[in-house]
């Protein structure tokens, strides 16, 4: 399964919202700093989805604000 998601890094919340096109905007606490939003943005989607981490993969867009997981 592929998804598009849009990635905020330095929210304040840590959220995930569904958009109608079926793709992922996912606010997170990190800061776009040596990985540490992509390790977050791996960890949350692993809980919401019930998947170990390793099962996810950042396809494109590894320092970029639009990812394909």
């Amino acid at each position: 399964m592929q998804k598009k998601v849009k990635v905020k890094p330095n929210s304040k919340q840590q959220k995930i919202e569904e958009q109608t096109d079926g793709s992922l905007t996912v606010h997170l606490k990190s800061p776009p700093l040596d990985g540490k939003a992509n390790e977050e943005l791996i960890k949350i989607l692993a809980e919401k989805y019930d998947v170990p981490k390793s099962h996810i993969k950042i396809k494109s867009g590894l320092s970029s604000r639009l990812k394909l997981i």
